[in-house]
This record gives C-alpha cells, sequence and structure tokens, in this order.
C-alpha cells in the first residue's frame, strides 16, 4: 500500500462546495477528515521555523498591506504550492483506518492523478463561485488572488485529467453528493470505515476541534486582533448518525469545551430529546 493509498481526494477552486460535500461524505460513511483550510496556520508555522522567505514576508505585513498587495504575488505567498509537501506528510502521518477525505484547494493534484479512482475535483460555475464567495465578504485583492488561483487549480485539474464533477445551480448538493459517491463508490465499498456510533462520534469531534484550531490558529499571529473564543463558526451535529446533515453555530469556546459522557448531551447536536 502507498503512503496515501488511504485517501479520498476533494479538490477544486475557493467556493466549490469541496468542505461541505467532504463534511458530509465524512460523516456518513464513517471516515476520517482532513481539510487543509484548518492547516493554514501550522503549515505556516512550518515554513517560518525553516526560514522560508516568502512565508516570513507574508508575516511581517500588515492586513491592509495584504489586502492592496499585488494578487499574483500575494497568490506566490500564500504558500499554495509549498503546502502541498506539507499536506501529504500529514496525511502519510495519519492512521490508515478509516479513509480519509482530504479536501481544499491545496490538495496536490500530481498525487491525486496517480489514484484517479480516489479523487474528484469540483468545478464550480463562475455565478456559483460567485455567490458561494460573495458570503465570505472578501475584499477585492483577496477576490482578485482568489481568481488567480482559481484559475490555477482548474488548469491542473484538466493537465492530470482529474475525475470533475460540475458544481452550479441546475446541480443541486444532494447530486453533487451523488456523483462523487458514484466516483468513490470501489474505495468505500471497500472501506475501511467506522461504524460503530461511539467511534463515529470521535470522527466528528475531530472535525470540530480542527476548526477550533484553526480559527484559535489565526487570532494567536501578533497582527491578528480579536477573541478567538467569541468567534462564530459553523461546526457539525456531533450526535453520529449517518443520514444526519446538521451544522451547528456556536461559538469557538462553546465547541472547545469537552462533551459530558452522557447519552442526551445535546450541546453540538441538534436533536430535540
Amino acid at each position: 500500500m502507498s503512503a496515501v493509498d488511504h485517501v479520498l481526494w476533494i479538490g477544486g477552486p475557493p467556493g466549490s462546495g469541496k468542505t461541505t460535500v467532504a463534511r458530509r461524505l465524512a460523516r456518513k460513511h464513517g471516515l476520517r477528515l482532513y481539510s487543509t483550510d484548518t492547516r493554514t496556520w501550522d503549515h505556516r508555522d512550518r515554513a517560518l521555523a525553516s526560514n522560508y522567505e516568502p512565508a516570513m514576508r507574508w508575516e511581517a505585513m500588515t492586513p491592509a498591506e495584504r489586502r492592496s498587495g499585488d494578487p499574483a504575488e500575494m497568490l506566490r505567498m500564500s504558500l499554495h504550492h509549498e503546502r502541498r509537501q506539507m499536506v501529504i506528510d500529514d496525511l502519510e502521518a495519519m492512521p490508515t483506518a478509516p479513509l480519509i477525505v482530504a479536501e481544499g484547494t491545496c490538495v496536490p493534484a500530481s498525487a491525486s492523478a496517480a489514484r484517479p479512482h480516489r479523487a474528484v475535483w469540483l468545478l464550480p460555475s463562475g455565478e456559483f463561485q460567485q455567490s458561494t464567495l460573495a458570503m465570505r465578504s472578501l475584499d477585492r485583492g483577496s477576490l482578485e488572488m482568489y481568481m488567480l488561483l482559481s484559475q490555477q487549480i482548474v488548469d491542473e485539474a484538466r493537465a492530470h485529467r482529474l475525475p470533475t464533477v460540475r458544481v452550479d445551480r441546475t446541480h443541486p448538493l444532494d447530486a453533487v453528493m451523488e456523483a462523487v459517491e458514484d466516483a468513490f463508490s470501489a474505495a468505500l465499498t471497500n472501506g475501511p470505515r467506522i461504524l460503530a456510533m461511539t467511534d463515529r462520534r470521535i470522527l466528528l469531534r475531530e472535525i470540530n476541534q480542527a476548526v477550533v484550531a484553526q480559527v484559535r490558529g489565526y487570532y494567536a499571529r501578533p497582527w491578528a486582533a480579536g477573541d478567538a473564543d467569541s468567534v462564530i463558526q459553523s461546526f457539525v451535529c456531533e450526535c453520529g448518525e449517518a443520514a444526519c446533515t446538521a451544522e451547528v453555530s456556536t461559538t469557538v469556546g462553546a465547541a472547545a469545551q469537552p462533551i459530558v459522557a452522557h447519552p442526551f448531551d445535546k450541546r453540538l447536536r441538534h436533536h430535540e430529546a
């Protein structure tokens, strides 16, 4: 077995629905989720520890300077290309069971091309992507950088002849999910997956704690202002039911609190008693 044969890859441009699809796939099938967004600050710290000049230059900038910077230069300093190897390093260090669904803009197309039956790239229409990114309240510079990144990702997917799924207003989430499940059907059938309810809840808890770490990692930067624990984020319901698709909006501080080991605990679960 290759070091990353336990991985199902979901790539695509920003605003293509990768995180939503990957979360649902992981919850439904008892998989471990790896989202590259949640590793952003860990990866940046690795680059800084190695004195990588673009990372050091970006870290020294103020948020205002980043917003007004040249989009192509900001993309170079985003470490998009450099993080690909870090992603592989992370995945190689993780348990091989259950299967891992890895999603994000910087999942490596080259590694995925060697396993086309375990890779899907979500390619959104311009209208769909614009509407999704509009909800993020991006400044103009960030939006332009995202558009440059999007074109690179699309070009790489085509160059490596990766399986793709069209995402637009005529393909609702359920249809995209079905297409992704079809692409991964052999891998999902053969597993390994997690079926026990207690273990499924542990995997869901991992998803939420990765989001907590992501937000806290941002606010730990010397140039960041604000209180991480008061930030409201969307977290997956931790009930463990395979058919559950609920997400819960709550503060990072609340999500970080340990779950009380009680069968009727409802925190971060949407079900009524």
